[in-house]
Formats: C-alpha cells, structure tokens, sequence
C-alpha cells in the first residue's frame, strides 16, 4: 500500500515537473499502473479494507463463543467466568485455536456489544409545585468536641432547585417523618409528587418496573400531604440527579472543612441558614434571570396547601421488665411499677419516644431515670433491696431516705 508521502511525491513529479511516467516508476521504483492510478484518480491516500475479516480458527465457533459471553455478561459480577476460564470451555468443545484470538474476539464483542446498549438520557423539566426528591447522605462533623457520622437529609423542589437540608443521628423512619415535616414547614406547602430511591424506611418490595409495595405507615404520610410516592429503578441515581447533584454540593459548601458544633439543634440551625444564603445568592439554572431563591417565591403559591404535621412516629411492642425498665433503641426507660409484666407500645418520634400502655401516655426525651412513687412502693413491699438497689444509689435524693416499715421511718 502506497503511504501518503509516496503518492505526494509521484503527483508533484508528474504535474509540477512534469517528468514521464518512465522515470517515475524508476525513481520511486513502483509500477506503471499504480503511477498511472494515482495520476488518473487525484486521490492523495488510498485505502484498503476488507469486506470480510477472515478467522479461520474462530468462525466455527462463533455461535458458542458469543453464547458464552452472553451467558457471561448476565452473571453477578462475583459469579463471572474469566476470559481464560472461557477459552478453557471452548477448547473442552473441541476448539484447537489461540487464547489471544479468543482475548481479541471479546475485546471487539464487548466494544460492539457496548455501542448497541450505550444509554441516553433526556433532559427533564418540572412544572411549579410538581414534585421534589428525597436522598441520604452521611458527613462527618465535630459535636461537642467528638467526631461524628451525622445522616443528613436532603429534600429538593425541581423546579425552583430550593434546598432544604436537616442532619440527624440514624436514618429511621421516624427521622424520614421529621425531615419531610420540618421541610413542608420551611416551604410552607408540599408537592404532588415525591421522588425517592427504594430505601428500606420506604419500600418494603421492588416488583417489576415502576410497581412497588410502600410501607404502610410511609404511605399514610403521603397521604396526609397529598403526595404521590414514586420510587426509582434500582441503581438508577439520574432519575433523581437533582437531589443527587445536591449532595455534592452540599457536602464541598456547607461540611467542607469539618464543621465544630455544640449540639445537633446548633449543627441544624447553622444548615438552614446556609440554604437560604446559597438559594439567594446563586442563579437558577434554566431561569438565568432570577435567583434560586426568587424562583422558590415564585413556586411557593403553587405548592400543596398543608394543614399541619404528620404525626411521624414509629411503633414497635415491648414489654416491661421486673425492674419496671422498658428496653428501646439500646436504652432503658423506667415505668411505673404496675405496669410490670404488661406489654406497652413505643412509639419513637425524632426527638422522644412515648410509652402507652392502656391509653395512659408517658413522654421521654433521653434515658435517664428517676424513680416514681411507684417504685418506691416496690422497694417498700422488699425492704431487703434497699441498701444494694442500683437504681437508688443513682438516684442521689433517695440517700438516706427510711422507708415504710423499715426502722427509724415516719409513722403513716
């Protein structure tokens, strides 16, 4: 095959010197009818190809190669054959040819096979008050001088972009509850559309396609804020790319460098005052003449009118210890001492959790114990359990405190 320089050099010769084609051929040394061709054609670069790319050893197997590495393909990566394992196979059928034709014939599969399947994604646009998504995301701050892993939801308006942004310790349900009340709260409306992936708080089973079972108790927020649930294809993150472009950002403007704080309601404050800040100082990006913020005002009379919060909790059943403890979440919390031996109800809100039992309510914020009258009825029917009594000992006030019935006690 002639190279470029070649054919330059014989039509310069030709046209510009005007030399024969005689001494052409001898000076280049080609032959008379390739000066002849690059003379009449005026192209300055052939090209060669073949209309068919000959495999000797391969063609006869092509059908049970390519049955192979699709069977291969559609494996789990752990399950996966190597292409050497492949080759193995094929020569177990009778193949006699190399492994590096089998190497190069999947190289040029995977390509093609890739093109065929390659993705593309359209743009998607949001009408005022349409839908918002939801996402997780987990930072790591400093609270109280202590490094912690804080989870931190994300809740965003397609189509004024408006962030909101609340950080908590777990990903509970009653967590999910809480962001989606403080966040219609801080919007003052909801959209009639939300956008998740399946996190197990929300979907309890992934069917084929779209179609999925919510959780019961999810599926009653929704319903209190008119919201449609729509959960994405597994592994699918574009389908919320908002939300998930917003964890980036997020995580470089609002946690980067590492944030010092003295509590999770300071941590909190500091983030909602940053999401106004950047929505008023950033530009929308499809409205390049308002600003986020001004875009979310614009929204704000399309939402989804609220008329209160959810009552976000999550129930589970327990049942109280003879040292009239309740066990929840790694914590004990103490009852009354009639309630021994009965089954209760916790339900766990973000910030307490509430202990019913028969229609009677007590509230706890975090698990200290003080003891009721209650308990000390119980310490009065075993005065022996007095002096080593745990609980007691770190209630400080009972010290020294004589019972009923015990020596040097008051008379009733």
């Amino acid at each position: 095959m002639l190279v470029v320089e070649t054919i330059a050099k014989i039509r310069r010769a030709y046209f510009a010197q005007n030399k024969p084609i005689k001494t052409i051929c001898r000076e280049f040394r080609v032959s008379r009818r390739v000066v002849r061709k690059v003379i009449r054609s005026q192209a300055t670069e052939f090209r060669y190809e073949r209309s068919r790319q000959p495999l000797p050893r391969i063609d006869p197997w092509r059908d049970q190669l390519d049955s192979l590495l699709l069977e291969n393909e559609g494996k789990p990566a752990r399950e996966r054959l190597t292409l050497i394992r492949i080759f193995e196979e094929l020569r177990a059928l009778g193949y006699e040819g190399s492994y590096d034709a089998i190497r190069r014939y999947a190289k040029r599969w995977r390509a093609e096979r890739g093109a065929a399947m390659a993705e593309a994604f359209v743009p998607l646009s949001f009408a005022p008050g349409e839908a918002y998504q939801f996402d997780w995301s987990h930072e790591i701050v400093l609270i109280n001088g202590t490094t912690v892993t804080v989870k931190v939801a994300h809740v965003r308006l397609c189509h004024s972009r408006m962030l909101f942004v609340r950080a908590y310790p777990r990903e509970t349900q009653e967590m999910v509850f809480d962001a989606h009340n403080r966040a219609f709260a801080f919007f003052k409306g909801a959209c009639t559309r939300g956008i998740y992936d399946n996190m197990k708080t929300a979907v309890e089973a992934v069917f084929i396609g779209k179609d999925r079972q919510f959780n019961r108790r999810f599926l009653r927020m929704c319903g209190h804020y008119l919201v449609e649930p729509t959960a994405c294809t597994p592994a699918s993150g574009w389908e919320k790319g908002q939300v998930e472009n917003q964890v980036g950002v997020v995580r470089e403007r609002f946690f980067t460098p590492r944030l010092r704080v003295a509590s999770y309601e300071e941590l909190n404050a500091w983030l909602l005052d940053r999401c106004v800040a950047y929505a008023k100082a950033h530009k929308h990006p499809e409205l390049a003449d308002r600003t986020i913020w001004q875009a979310f005002e614009a929204e704000r009379p399309q939402l989804v009118q609220i008329t209160g919060s959810f009552d976000g909790f999550h129930a589970t059943q327990a049942s109280v210890s003879k040292t009239c403890l309740v066990r929840f979440d790694n914590n004990k919390y103490s009852v009354a001492s009639r309630a021994v031996g009965r089954p209760v109800e916790i339900q766990a809100y973000a910030d307490r959790i509430v202990i019913r039992q028969e229609g009677h309510n007590r509230r706890r914020a975090s698990p200290p114990f003080r003891p009721r009258r209650d308990d000390l009825r119980s310490l009065a029917l075993r005065p022996g359990a007095r002096q080593e009594a745990r609980r007691v000992a770190e209630w400080r006030p009972l010290q020294g405190l004589a019972l009923a019935g015990q020596p040097g006690a008051p008379a009733a």
